[in-house]
């Protein structure tokens, strides 16, 4: 029960701090935010894969097939903290920002030995962080007028995941995801004259909604050959939410957008996915995935093609020397991978999202613990319009306790 009680505390702490996030980029201003991939830490580190992966170390929560992977004596239990260091460029010069979040909270474990197992967490989904500045002169008379965007929230959402194989080489699983928190965007114009009174824009989003999340994975070892083909689905959802947008001038303050007149006017996208992964003697695993979500099919302010498709495209590697060896650097698993990305709003329709990460996994001597770190450069942006340059380091700790061993007396 101690424990019990320590686990709902953190998920607690971590659903907090996941709505109160430290994002600061200008790329969160359009659409959603910034999206979460919601991939493990351990596999971050290999560019982001996860589809097509299967381990008793890893609690993967974007491919629900995976958790009938758990070692059938094992609870498992995962949380990741980062720190990112962005650098921004455009027109008016370079800016340095510090963020710090702390990254998601999950645990899995069986239910039936190596049949049915069961996981649970909180990660956010979409982050939104920005402060922007813009003067302007405005000619006939000649005023100062400046522009000021600010933005801050996001979405987050706690999940609850079930997997089960059907046969020695079929998993199936699902994910339901009950998404929650609100965002707020403002625009405001003032002038730096005195007499001349400013106007602003403030939009609010609250969402309070539920989605589902299927997967499918086959698997089959062939001496010190291990197969992996993974698939993820879900479908098109409504989006439960509430969306106001209030105008505020000199002579009053209207809602421009109210919902009671546009119920619902978001929805969920269509996602679909696969990916394979090739693991030799348990020392090389090489992994791709492909991932797709339709935006451009799905309402976004009551239209559909408001947004773009976002694509990711996903590889990575991981080698261990010797998995049988005496030393313990011949534990130490290093990984290195890339991940290209779409931006789906459709002001960064030519705007390339490109990361290349690389971590070591630390194991503890005589347990499963894991300690995993990975690092990611990512390059966001143009030079003609905005860039951003961001190195994000990221630790987590994949703590495994046989708390279904029954000791004898």
């Amino acid at each position: 029960m101690r424990k019990l009680f320590i686990i709902i505390s953190l998920i607690l702490t971590v659903g907090y701090v996941s709505a109160q996030n430290m994002t600061q980029s200008p790329f969160s201003r359009y659409a959603y935010g910034l999206l979460d991939d919601n991939i493990p830490n351990t596999y971050r580190s290999m560019g982001g894969v996860g589809v097509g992966m299967r381990s008793n170390k890893v609690i993967c929560s974007i491919q629900p097939a995976s958790f009938t992977a758990c070692d059938s004596m094992t609870f498992m239990f995962d949380v990741a903290a980062s720190v990112g260091w962005n650098r921004y460029q455009d027109f008016a010069g370079r800016r340095n920002k510090g963020t710090g979040n702390l990254e998601y909270l999950s645990l899995q474990f069986p239910i039936w030995r190596q049949h049915i197992a069961m996981a649970a967490g909180v990660m956010p989904y979409s982050s939104v962080g920005y402060e922007i500045n813009q003067v302007d002169s405005i000619s006939l008379p000649d005023y100062d007028a400046i522009y000021s965007y600010l933005g801050e929230g996001g979405l987050s959402q706690v999940f609850v995941g079930l997997s089960f194989n059907i046969c020695d080489w079929v998993a199936l699983g699902a994910n339901m995801y009950y998404m929650f928190g609100e965002s707020t965007n403002s625009r405001t114009v003032s002038f730096a004259q005195a007499g001349l009174s400013s106007a602003s824009q403030v939009s609010y989003m609250r969402v309070n909604s539920l989605r589902f999340r299927y997967g499918l994975q086959v698997f089959h070892t062939f001496g010190d050959h291990s197969f992996v083909l993974g698939g993820i689905f879900e479908n098109k959802q409504k989006l439960n939410s509430t969306y106001n947008v209030l105008e505020t001038s000199l002579l009053d303050t209207i809602t421009t957008y109210p919902n009671d007149q546009h119920p619902n006017p978001f929805e969920m996208p269509m996602i679909f996915g696969g990916g394979i992964s090739y693991s030799w003697a348990n020392r090389l695993t090489v992994a791709f995935d492909y991932t797709r979500d339709c935006m451009s099919k799905a309402r976004y302010f009551d239209q559909v093609g408001s947004l773009n498709d976002r694509n990711r495209y996903a590889i990575g590697v991981e080698y261990r020397h010797n998995p049988t060896g005496q030393r313990y650097v011949d534990h130490v698993m290093w990984r290195i991978g890339c991940k290209i990305l779409d931006n789906y709003a459709t002001q960064l329709s030519n705007v390339k999202n490109v990361t290349v990460s690389f971590g070591v996994g630390l194991p503890l001597r005589n347990v499963g613990t894991v300690f995993n770190a990975s690092v990611e450069y990512t390059h966001n942006g143009t030079k003609s319009f905005l860039e951003e340059n961001t190195i994000r380091l990221t630790i987590n700790a994949a703590i495994a306790e046989n708390w279904f061993f029954k000791r004898r007396l």
